[in-house]
C-alpha cells in the first residue's frame, strides 16, 4: 500500500488498493525479507565526486556523507528561492528539489536548474534533483515514463557536467504505482544505463515502486540486479516511508535488509503525522537512520495542498509546524545529527578538536510553558554545526532542544516550576564542547491549579479558506504519570476535525472526544504530549472555551 498523499503533495494522487489486500501483501512481503543477498564485488569505473563505496554514499575524498535534509517543491513554487537559505539555516545538509521534465507540469529550463544548483552551492547544500512527472506511472494515467525523464536529464547534461561533488540525480519520483509493480525493474535499469551511456558519472538515485513505498518488496528483491547493471556502481536506492511503515518492525526490517546486503539506501521522503491510511512511525525511522548512518530527507518544506506535512507555515522559517519542530529540533533530528559536506569545508573524520564552550544562556519571553534562550556563539577550528540545550538537575542532564543557531525556544514546560538550562556546541565531526554556564528560569504560574491536575494549550497553527491546522498540548501538572486519557472539548462555531495525528478523534456535532495513540497515551509527571490536527471552518474559528481530561476539568493555558 502507499499513502495517497493528495492531502500532502501538490498534485492529486489516486487511492491505494483495498486495506485488506494491502495488509495481507505487506505482511507477506515483510515475511519474505532476506530476498537481498550480500552485495557481490564488482569492477566499476573510477569514481568522481559523490559516489558509492562499500555500500555507503561518500564524497570525493572518501568521507562518509549522511544526508539530513528536506524536500522543496520548487517546480510548483519557483519564486520561493529564499527557501534554500532558510533550509540551510535549520542545519540541513541536503535539499531534494522537485523539478518537472514538462510531461505533466511546466518544464524547468536549463537556466532554472543551473540557478537551483548555484543556490544549493551558495548555501552549502548537497542538491538532490528529481523529476516529479513520473509519480505513480502505471496507475496514474497522467504520469510520464522514466525514459522521458532520462531524456530530460540528458538535455541538461551541459548544466550538470562538473557538478558531481554537489548534485545527485534522482531519475524520477515514485515512478510506479500499485499496478503490476514488478514492471518497475526493467525501465529503471534501462534509464540508469541510458544516462551512463550518455556519459553521466553522477551518483544516481532511484525511487521504489508502490508510490515509493515498496510494500510488495519489488525494489528490495531486485536491488542487487539493478545495482549490478550500473557500470559505475554509483547508484543509491530511495525508499519513501509513509503510512505503510506504521510499526518499528516494518521500518527496521526494510532498512536492515539493504544494510545487511551491503547496498546503499536513503529515506528519500517520509512523513510523521497520521493520515486516513495510518500513522507512520517517524521516531523509529529517524532513530534507525541515525543508528545505521543512513540518510533521510523529510517531506516537505512548505506548500502542500493540505498542510498536514508542511514543515513550515507559509514558507516562513520562523513558523515551524509541529512536524517541523519534530524534524529540526526533535530526537535524532536535523539540528542534532546533520553534518555539512566536507566539499563545503565541513569537518573531515580526522577532526578531533572540539568547539569552544558557548556563552551562558540568557532567558527571555518566559511563559507558563516555554522560555526563549540565547547565548554567545562558540567557535571551532572548522565550523560549529549546532547546539544542544540541556536541563540540569543535580548531576544529571536531559536534552530538551537542539538548534543550528545560538538561540532556541524551549517548550513543553510546566507552569510555576524552576528549571536550570545549559548549552553544548557540536562541530560537524561530532566533537562536543565543554558545557556553558547555566541559567535558572521559573515559569509563570499560568492560572489556578486545575481540578484534574492538568492544563491544555490550544492554538491555530495556520488557517486558509475553509480550513485550518491546530495543535493541542496536554500537560500533566501532577507528580504522578497519567497512563491513558480521554480529552474532551466543544467547538462553538461549527468546526470539524478532518484529520488528527498523535491521537484519534470522535466528533458529534461540536463535541469532540480525543483518544491517544500508543505513543501519547502516557503523560509523565510534570510532562506533556502534543497532538496536531486539520479541520474545516467557515468564518469564525474560536478556540474551545473548556477542556476535560478523563472527565476532570483542565485549565485552558
Amino acid at each position: 500500500m502507499r499513502t495517497a498523499r493528495s492531502t500532502a503533495k501538490n498534485p492529486a494522487r489516486k487511492s491505494p488498493v483495498t486495506a485488506l489486500l494491502t495488509a495481507l501483501v505487506t505482511l507477506l512481503g515483510l515475511l519474505a525479507l532476506g530476498g537481498l543477498a550480500p552485495a557481490q564485488a564488482a569492477t566499476h569505473a573510477a569514481a568522481t565526486g559523490l559516489h558509492i563505496s562499500d555500500g555507503r554514499l561518500v564524497e570525493g575524498n572518501g568521507n562518509d556523507f549522511v544526508m539530513r535534509g528536506v524536500n522543496h517543491a520548487h517546480t510548483w513554487y519557483p519564486g520561493e528561492t529564499q527557501s534554500l537559505a532558510d533550509i540551510k539555516a535549520t542545519g540541513a545538509n541536503t535539499v531534494r528539489v522537485v523539478l518537472s521534465d514538462g510531461f505533466r507540469w511546466s518544464k524547468n529550463s536549463p537556466e532554472d536548474v543551473a540557478a537551483v544548483i548555484a543556490q544549493c552551492k551558495a548555501n552549502r547544500l548537497i542538491c538532490v534533483l528529481e523529476v516529479h512527472d513520473t509519480t505513480g506511472y502505471g496507475e496514474d494515467a497522467a504520469a510520464g515514463t522514466l525514459d522521458h525523464a532520462a531524456d530530460y536529464w540528458i538535455s541538461l547534461k551541459d548544466v550538470l557536467a562538473g557538478q558531481e561533488d554537489y548534485v545527485v540525480i534522482n531519475i524520477g519520483n515514485e515512478p510506479w504505482g500499485n499496478t503490476d509493480p514488478a514492471g518497475w525493474t526493467a525501465p529503471t535499469t534501462a534509464a540508469i544505463q541510458k544516462l551512463r551511456a550518455a556519459g553521466f558519472a553522477h551518483t544516481i538515485m532511484v525511487d521504489a515502486p508502490n508510490w515509493g513505498q515498496d510494500w510488495q518488496g519489488v525494489m528490495r528483491d531486485n536491488a542487487q540486479a539493478v545495482y549490478d547493471a550500473d557500470t559505475t556502481g554509483n547508484l543509491i536506492f530511495s525508499i519513501h516511508m509513509y503510512s505503510v511503515y506504521n510499526t518499528a518492525q516494518k521500518v527496521t526490517d526494510y532498512l536492515h535488509a539493504f544494510v545487511d546486503a551491503g547496498l546503499p539506501l536513503v529515506i528519500g521522503e517520509f512523513g510523521g503525522p497520521a493520515d486516513q491510511y495510518g500513522d507512520p512511525d517517524e521516531d523509529t525511522m529517524m532513530a534507525t537512520a541515525e543508528q545505521l548512518e543512513l540518510g533521510y530527507i523529510a517531506w516537505s518544506w512548505s506548500g502542500n495542498t493540505d498542510p498536514i506535512l508542511d514543515l513550515t507555515i507559509g514558507f516562513d522559517p520562523t513558523r515551524l509546524s509541529s512536524w517541523g519542530e519534530r524534524i529540526f529540533h526533535g530526537a535524532d533530528g536535523i539540528a542534532q545529527t546533520s553534518r555539512e559536506a566536507t566539499v563545503y569545508g565541513g569537518a573531515t573524520e580526522d577532526d578531533t578538536e572540539a568547539p569552544t564552550a558557548p556563552g551562558a544562556p540568557a532567558a527571555s519571553a518566559v511563559t507558563a510553558t516555554s522560555a526563549s534562550l540565547t547565548w554567545t556563539a562558540s567557535s571551532d577550528n572548522v565550523a560549529v554545526a549546532g547546539y544542544d540545550v540541556v536541563r540540569v538537575s543535580g548531576t544529571s542532564e536531559t536534552t530538551v532542544a537542539a538548534s543550528a543557531t545560538n538561540s532556541v525556544s524551549v517548550t513543553g514546560l510546566t507552569a510555576d516550576t524552576a528549571y536550570t538550562f545549559a548549552v553544548y556546541a557540536r562541530d560537524a565531526a561530532g566533537n562536543r564542547s565543554a558545557r556553558s554556564a547555566t541559567v535558572s528560569v521559573t515559569t509563570d504560574e499560568g492560572g489556578s491549579t486545575p481540578t484534574g491536575g492538568c492544563s491544555v494549550g490550544y492554538r491555530v497553527v495556520g488557517q486558509w479558506p475553509g480550513g485550518f491546522q491546530g495543535e493541542i498540548t496536554i500537560r500533566n501538572t501532577t507528580t504522578a504519570a497519567i497512563d491513558g486519557w480521554s480529552l474532551g472539548f466543544t467547538f462553538a462555531n461549527g468546526q470539524k476535525v478532518t484529520n488528527m495525528w498523535g491521537a484519534t478523534p470522535t466528533q458529534t456535532g461540536g463535541s469532540v472526544s480525543v483518544a491517544p495513540a500508543s505513543y501519547t497515551s502516557t503523560i509523565a509527571a510534570n510532562g506533556s504530549v502534543t497532538v496536531g490536527f486539520t479541520g474545516s471552518q467557515s468564518g469564525t474559528n474560536a478556540a474551545p472555551a473548556a477542556f476535560t481530561l478523563s472527565g476532570a476539568a483542565c485549565t485552558a493555558a
